[in-house]
């Protein structure tokens, strides 16, 4: 959309704007097209809030997607350099293998040198969506140590996002200076363990002032509004460890997260709100609950949740198994976890695992909750393997070239070619086929 539409008499700037007038974006088509479902559904989801398609209109290569129960399950990919790892083409490389993989988002976290220049050619060639956490950036390109950074300065680096193309942000909103006093008197096990919501609370406490993305929370729907920026708030108390799971930060911070929402709502601005988080598997169901009950069905993004606290190393597993129950109670965006979570910077073999395993855990929720066509891809499957149709299952398979590689590496006897090499003749498909057709079944 431009910065300003006009239809016949209507106006508008974002594209929750242009939904609650019932008017239908290009990019709402383009959402109903990809998910099965009309226009007019999709329409009425974002008017609702029940669904976001974050958009930056100076993002002009994006294939805009929605968020939001109702579709599939997105899952997104963070990348972007660091001071110990400043390759910029690597980078790329991740963001093209992640794209090529399924990633439906790339959240740039760059922490070090000239981050402007990584995240403008994210915005000017990957058709993916694009999300940053300005807070970050806002050291590194005021080159101010923490305690000096001023609220104009946390605004500015906002602005500077959106004017590049960023189409969602995320903003530690709800972590105020009564969440300082929390955190110092209900004792967490790991205080907290995000890096937007640390930094925050550290300003604060060196400051004595207001965390200034709350405070000045209406200047930074302005600018959202300009640009359509979708705002992903961030959830600085989520926890870090089982231990820490739905305590009262997290809980208190989720009640303004819901205050903030409703705000952003009537200024025409499109919301996401981010969950945990480290938490055991049979609290997950309830946390999705509460979320929808106080955010009024804002769609809810959650990295993992990490469901034991002891498997580093694979994390991307203990990450899906609770992304897949969160999107299966209502979670709609996935935030991929690698084999590197706790332990380094993801390299390009890290990156395909995390978006791999997350591929499935979004696909696993999407079945559970009945999402529309989830299920063709999974009976078309079953189909080949009834056949024995190797060539069929390689086109179906989630990762074809693994598939095949596995198989081929590990290839059956020339007699038995049909089968596998872990089953041979003894194979269950094989031997029913031939029995169902009263044909003699060959073992030996």
């Amino acid at each position: 959309m431009d910065s300003l539409v006009t239809k016949g008499a209507i106006m508008f700037f974002t594209q929750l704007q242009a939904a609650k007038q019932g008017v239908i974006t290009d990019e709402m088509k383009i959402v109903a097209r990809k998910e099965g479902l009309s226009e007019e559904q999709i329409c009425s989801l974002v008017a609702a809030g029940k669904v976001v398609i974050p958009c930056n209109k100076n993002h002009k290569s994006i294939s805009p997607e929605g968020i939001g129960k109702a579709l599939r399950t997105k899952i997104n990919a963070n990348l972007g350099t660091s001071k110990d790892c400043k390759d910029y083409e690597a980078e790329l490389d991740k963001v093209q293998t992640a794209v090529k993989l399924g990633a439906d988002s790339i959240m740039d976290l760059s922490t070090h040198g000239d981050t402007r220049i990584f995240r403008r050619v994210l915005t000017e060639k990957c058709t993916a969506m694009i999300g940053t956490v300005p807070i970050y950036d806002s050291v590194i390109h005021h080159q101010k140590d923490l305690a000096f950074l001023t609220a104009k300065d946390f605004l500015d680096t906002v602005r500077l996002h959106a004017e590049d193309g960023v189409d969602f942000i995320t903003v530690h909103c709800g972590i105020t200076r009564q969440t300082v006093h929390q955190i110092k008197t209900h004792k967490r096990k790991l205080n907290i363990v995000s890096r937007g919501g640390s930094l925050l609370f550290a300003w604060m406490h060196m400051t004595g002032q207001e965390n200034p993305f709350y405070e000045y929370f209406d200047d930074i729907l302005d600018i959202c509004v300009e640009y359509d920026v979708t705002l992903s708030l961030g959830d600085a108390c989520r926890p870090g460890c089982l231990a820490d799971a739905t305590d009262v930060c997290q809980i208190e911070e989720l009640v303004r997260l819901g205050e903030l929402t409703k705000r952003a709502r009537q200024r025409g601005v499109q919301v996401m709100i981010e969950g945990p988080g480290h938490m055991a598997l049979n609290e997950i169901q309830a946390n999705m609950e509460v979320q929808e009950r106080l955010c009024d069905g804002a769609p809810f993004y959650v990295l993992g949740p990490l469901v034991t606290d002891i498997a580093p190393g694979y994390d991307h597993i203990t990450a899906a198994i609770g992304g897949a129950v969160a999107g299966m109670h209502g979670a709609s965006f996935l935030c991929y976890v690698t084999p590197a979570e706790h332990l380094a910077l993801p390299n390009l073999q890290d990156v395909e695992e995390g978006i791999m395993a997350f591929k499935i855990a979004a696909h696993a929720a999407d079945i559970a909750r009945g999402i529309r066509g989830a299920r063709d891809k999974d009976d078309a499957m079953a189909d080949a393997r009834k056949k024995l149709d190797w060539e069929a299952q390689y086109a179906l398979a989630m990762n074809p070239d693994r598939a095949r590689r596995i198989r081929e590496s590990r290839a059956p006897e020339k007699d038995h070619e049909d089968t596998c090499s872990m089953c041979g003749k003894f194979c269950a498909v094989r031997s029913m086929n031939k029995a169902l057709n009263d044909e003699f079944i060959d073992i030996i």
